[in-house]
């Protein structure tokens, strides 16, 4: 036996725009017993499949457009106009679960492309939901860029709109700025992190100085995984990015360790449970 002493991060789990989602997912599958979702209602697998055994389908956009006459569930990161157009001719219902905090960004996004002569710049991943309402509230007009590097070499404007995807990092959306002012590019600067993820950040930080290894939990998927990730690995070196509970290597650890366990906002605390019950019969 290792006798490792395990603790989960109080902080970890799901944000609230999750939460409600899920919560929303779940009353209305205990009600009908079926109930469509408009991509993955998380980014976790094991969360996705939890939620299928109770009647959840995901659907793609393409299965959307064929969907008539049925329920579909929008999840947290939102969706763009076409989608609620398509609803309204395909007569389906909603279930709006769209997360507050990116439901005012695209508000924000939508006032700035209609009332603002700038062009409008969005640091996100490329391809990834949230960042696709956002464009879409521009009329797909949007520049999207996940690095600053892929901005190099191009001509940008005299002055541009600089908004976030909610879930990238704080620093690098302000030395994006900085960096872009420094080329004589007037900056319309948002701040459009969501600080329940940019305060887990600072959060992190603590918490992985107090434990000899770290477990992190996430979906592959997940954005705001990769993120935090990146803070646990860089204030705790022994950090380890993993799944599920099938993913734990006992080579990982020694005899008394102090482990901590963390995770993404998309990652459900009964999975963090699960791996702190694996680590413990090391």
């Amino acid at each position: 036996m290792k006798n490792l002493q395990v603790t989960i991060d109080s902080n970890s789990g799901f944000c609230f725009g999750v939460v409600y989602a899920i919560q929303m997912a779940e009353d209305y599958l205990d009600e009908y017993g079926k109930l469509f979702c408009l991509g993955d209602i998380v980014h976790n697998d094991e969360e996705v499949e939890r939620l299928k055994k109770k009647g959840l389908v995901t659907i793609s956009h393409e299965d959307f457009q064929n969907l008539h006459h049925e329920r579909v569930l929008i999840r947290a990161h939102g969706e763009p106009p076409e989608t609620y157009k398509i609803a309204l001719e395909n007569d389906i219902e909603l279930i709006d679960a769209s997360c507050p905090v990116v439901l005012k960004l695209q508000h924000r996004v939508r006032e700035s492309y209609q009332e603002v002569d700038t062009p409008i710049y969005i640091y996100g991943k490329h391809g990834h939901a949230e960042v696709k309402g956002l464009v879409g509230q521009t009329s797909g007009d949007a520049v999207v860029f996940q690095d600053i590097s892929e901005l190099d070499g191009k001509e940008l404007p005299a002055k541009i709109s600089l908004f976030s995807q909610t879930t990238k990092d704080t620093r690098n959306l302000y030395k994006i700025r900085d960096t872009l002012v420094e080329r004589g590019v007037e900056v319309d600067f948002n701040d459009t992190i969501c600080r329940q993820v940019s305060s887990r950040d600072i959060q992190l930080r603590d918490f992985v100085k107090n434990f000899n290894k770290i477990i992190f939990v996430s979906g592959t998927k997940s954005s705001n995984g990769k993120v935090l990730y990146g803070v646990c690995k860089e204030n705790n070196p022994d950090s380890y990015f993993i799944s599920s509970s099938e993913e734990l290597k006992s080579e990982w650890f020694n005899v008394d360790d102090k482990v901590g366990i963390c995770g993404a906002t998309s990652t459900p605390l009964w999975l963090m449970e699960n791996v702190k019950a694996a680590l413990e019969s090391l």
